[in-house]
């Protein structure tokens, strides 16, 4: 019989001995790569890790959490976090900080980038959690800021109780934005009542879904953290709607209609991030094989046209048994914490933004 402290070590040395010969093939076909250099993914979407990217210096621009990063149509990348002394960083794609600017969103969260009338602009989510004067985190009412790329406000959203849509006793705390081929949005009440709701362009409410009280369970949002326009089929747009604590993302129609589940069992995913025939997204939490959360996790998720994951950077390979993907849990050797955004450049290149990751800047994944 081999007992606990055997097999671990049988399997460790396995493991090893596999990563090993997997490196030895893989340094035969990237000889340009350096020994210690670690290459994360699978399959065709494999990454060189850079956690020294962000050329910033903490003292003049301290960050407390990366939440999310976006390429506007020069392509810059411009990230969002929540340190109220620079909430938003822009960067050049070498790592070089360009500028950074806002103050006035300590719970700065949700970050989407569109384009209007050959300009482009950003939609702010602060989610209402913020820090008192001894440092404790409590939370308030949320808003979204529309604003020019200088910092400009063109206009706020907030709570929909005082437009008559919530109740008294339903928090507004939203997580995340998406814009519509014709200028809708998309408003993911995702740390409060779960609600998805829709405005047109000039702010103005059209419906909401979503929640917690749909007659089909299948409707509703748990943790409703993130929502995106899928344009994969240009003829039939789609909302991708992130349910993080049942694991999974939901598909709706641009009106609200639920259309299909994809699950991601095992991972707690953030937005989707179309591009291209793939979605990307960031895994902030991973299961362990117990099946329960584990602290500390994380990596990214990637999947095709058909909504197959193929590649998990930082995961365990994807597996599945038919056409059911199985749990997928953090790789042994971990590599990120919390992975909460996956922002994609024109040379498929990711940077990946991190919550609670001791104050590190976004890391960037070059495509190998």
């Amino acid at each position: 019989m081999i007992n606990r402290r055997n097999f671990i070590r049988n399997t460790t040395m396995a493991s090893a001995l596999t990563a090993a010969k997997s490196g030895f093939a893989f340094s035969i076909l990237h000889k340009n790569l350096q020994p210690d250099e670690l290459i994360i993914g699978h399959g065709g979407h494999t990454y060189k890790v850079d956690k020294g990217w962000a050329k910033i210096s903490m003292n003049s621009n301290p960050l407390s959490n990366c939440h999310e990063m976006v390429q506007d149509s020069k392509g810059r990348l411009i990230m969002l976090g929540d340190n109220a002394h620079n909430n938003i960083l822009v960067f050049e794609r070498s790592g070089k900080l360009l500028d950074y600017w806002g103050g006035g969103w300590p719970g700065g969260h949700g970050l989407t980038i569109s384009r209007e009338g050959g300009e482009d602009f950003l939609l702010i989510v602060d989610c209402g959690w913020y820090q008192d004067r001894s440092g404790n985190w409590k939370p308030q009412a949320g808003q979204v800021v529309k604003t020019d790329l200088n910092g400009r406000v063109i206009f706020s959203i907030g709570h929909p109780r005082t437009i008559g849509i919530y109740k008294d006793d339903e928090p507004f705390m939203p997580t995340e934005t998406a814009v519509a081929p014709n200028g809708d949005i998309y408003v993911a009440d995702g740390y409060g009542s779960d609600y998805i709701i829709q405005y047109n362009s000039k702010g103005q409410y059209i419906r909401h879904f979503g929640g917690h009280h749909n007659a089909n369970k299948a409707h509703n949002l748990v943790n409703a953290h993130g929502v995106a326009i899928d344009m994969r089929d240009k003829n039939n747009p789609t909302l991708i709607c992130t349910s993080r604590e049942e694991t999974c993302f939901k598909v709706f129609t641009l009106d609200g209609k639920y259309i299909r589940t994809i699950d991601t069992p095992g991972m707690y995913v953030c937005r989707a991030v179309p591009d291209g025939d793939n979605i990307y997204a960031g895994v902030c939490w991973s299961k362990d094989a117990a099946g329960e959360r584990k602290d500390s996790s994380g990596f990214v998720t990637i999947l095709d046209k058909t909504n197959k994951v193929i590649s998990n950077p930082g995961g365990n390979a994807p597996r599945y048994s038919g056409s059911i993907l199985q749990p997928t849990l953090q790789a042994p050797e971990r590599v990120f914490h919390h992975c909460h955004d996956v922002c994609v450049d024109q040379d498929k290149d990711l940077y990946i933004c991190q919550w609670n990751a001791n104050h590190t800047a976004p890391v960037k994944l070059t495509r190998v």
